[in-house]
């Protein structure tokens, strides 16, 4: 393995600390709660009772209650070391729990700080964690983000083992296309680790502390793609392996054997997939270490995210159903509803057949009834016979039109329509940055005065010249067979441009990862987009190419704009 430099051990460590510092944090891991700020600092591990190294600012003195802006109660401190405190409290205006920033505002990294959380604020790209305040009052600077109480660290969630195929394909999926979005608005995160990776209930991957958490400890980079890149490597090669990629320990991860080199997942643990092995090396390759295969190296998240679209696609396991072994059927399912269940053990009789007619009277009987028939059959024939005469002047094209007609009318009896449920929706950002992120919910809640909006284009109708579109991604649940959707609109006039595409996840790589399935051009308020090709898919994105112009209102000036109010999917 080629001697590596000090840029690479910070990459390594994601902390620029000398090994130690990780061997305290692995001995520290199995005790932290989930969404906890841990982090690799020599400070952290050394000073976790809140004592500071010679030199270092003072955090503030802040306690449990204490409220920022009138409005942010703090209520656990998480994270305590080189001048800053991270803290769990409550945004007491919109009830919901929030993460707090804090540090001195003559902090040598206060203005940093303030910087780079506005600038992540401005991104506004779902798949991070969200910067929601970012203020310098009463001589503190403090930056409030999200707190996603259902998702859990990635560093948890390798303490039980690598992860499956599939969700280590997803992770490395997401999170490349996300930070390869955040550089392409000049944003790297520097410090991309198993703490800083987040899995949500719906499997969804969220990167916390983007730009943010470098400019608390200072942190730069001269080729920050490429630290990022080969940060993303080490993260798959943990998901595939549960070993951290470098001979140093690091949160809650054995390294390599030492003196040993980079070796490839696939020949660290067995049954690891070949092609994102392979993807694992091309990533870190950039430390300078010589990879077992001859694959051109990934130096930043945009080749990294062609790179996967060049592989295969890792479909999700197939559920397997299988009956209880103790199903048995009921009483009433056999017939025997009202009957005397019979003893265990006990031989039933077999029920004879009635007796044939055999007397005198019987063979009468049958001969009068076999006359009958014969009779019945007769009459039947001359019908027969005189119906097809009257028929004969019809044309067999009107019979087999009506014949068709019936068939039709059977089939549609056949295939009634029937509602499929939304159970969760994300917002897709293929190009730029998001439009209303924490809407999406309104467009399915029933409520049509509610709504998710675009943001007002100054050119249009059609916005794809400079933005390849807006929408949303809707969770249904499970696969289901999609027939139409019906969606309903708040701006009429122009034209709205509405078209569906299949997706294999909530959070699909690019545009053109996805099948398109529909689409509609409306002038009105309302559009309903037929599926022109019968597909099975979980994931439906709903994707505006055109909008009518709006005047002004409450979130943005006049332009062309559009606003889903409700949503439905039918089967």
């Amino acid at each position: 393995m080629a001697e590596r430099s000090t840029a690479a051990v910070d990459v390594a460590d994601n902390s620029g600390d000398e090994p130690l510092t990780a061997q305290a944090d692995q001995s520290t891991a199995d005790g932290v709660a989930k969404n906890r700020e841990r982090d690799t600092d020599i400070d952290e591990a050394q000073g976790s009772g809140g004592t500071e190294g010679p030199g270092k600012a003072s955090p503030p003195e802040l306690h449990s209650g204490h409220k920022l802006a009138r409005r942010y109660r703090l209520e656990e401190c998480v994270t305590r070391l080189d001048g800053f405190s991270s803290w769990r409290a409550v945004d007491e205006k919109l009830r919901r729990a929030v993460g707090v920033h804090i540090l001195p505002a003559d902090h040598a990294r206060a203005r940093s700080v303030l910087a780079s959380a506005r600038s992540s604020a401005l991104l506004g790209d779902p798949r991070f964690v969200q910067v929601l305040d970012a203020v310098e009052e009463n001589d503190l600077v403090y930056v409030v983000h999200e707190w996603l109480p259902d998702a859990t660290e990635m560093s948890t969630l390798l303490a039980a083992g690598p992860l499956e195929v599939y969700d280590a394909y997803q992770m490395v999926t997401q999170v490349s296309a996300a930070m390869a979005a955040a550089h392409r608005e000049g944003l790297a995160h520097l410090r991309l680790n198993p703490n800083a990776v987040l899995r949500t209930s719906t499997g969804q991957w969220r990167i916390r502390g983007l730009a943010v958490n470098a400019a608390l400890r200072g942190i730069s980079s001269d080729t920050p793609q490429r630290t990022d890149t080969e940060a993303i490597g080490a993260l798959l090669y943990a998901a595939l392996t549960q070993r951290w990629p470098y001979e140093s320990d690091a949160y809650g991860l054995s390294g390599l054997p030492k003196d040993v080199g980079l070796i490839a997942p696939d020949q660290v643990r067995a049954g690891v997939h070949r092609g994102l092995s392979e993807l694992a090396m091309r990533a870190l390759v950039n430390d300078g270490a010589t990879a077992s295969r001859h694959e051109s190296a990934c130096t930043t998240p945009e080749e990294l995210v062609k790179a996967i679209g060049e592989m295969p696609r890792i479909r999700p396991p197939e559920p397997s159903f299988t009956a209880p072994p103790d199903y048995q059927r009921t009483t009433y399912q056999q017939g025997n509803y009202g009957r005397q269940a019979p003893h265990p053990g006990a031989t039933q009789p077999v029920p004879a057949p009635p007796p044939p007619l055999q007397s005198r009277t019987g063979k009468a009987l049958k001969w009068a009834v076999s006359a009958l028939l014969i009779a019945a059959l007769g009459l039947g024939s001359w019908q027969l016979a005189d119906a097809l005469m009257d028929q004969g002047g019809k044309s067999e094209d009107s019979n087999q039109t009506q014949t068709t007609d019936d068939n039709d009318k059977s089939s549609d009896k056949a295939k009634p329509v029937k509602p499929i449920e939304i159970q969760n929706a994300q917002e897709f950002v293929a190009k730029g940055g998001a439009q209303a992120p924490e809407d999406v919910g309104k467009t399915y809640d029933g409520d049509s005065s509610t709504y998710w909006r675009s943001k007002s284009f100054v050119d249009g109708p059609d916005i794809t010249a400079y933005k390849s579109g807006v929408g949303i991604v809707y969770d249904l649940g499970s696969a289901q067979t999609v027939s139409a959707a019906s969606i309903g609109l708040l701006y009429p006039g122009n034209h709205t441009t509405v078209s569906l595409y299949a997706s294999d996840s909530l959070t699909p790589s690019s545009l053109d990862s996805m099948e398109k399935i529909g689409s509609v051009t409306t002038s009105g308020t309302s559009a309903t987009v037929k599926v022109t090709k019968p597909v099975k898919t979980q994931y439906v994105l709903v994707w505006l190419t055109a909008m009518p112009h709006a005047d002004g209102d409450q979130y943005s000036g006049s332009g062309f704009k559009q606003a889903i109010t409700d949503l439905k999917f039918t089967g």
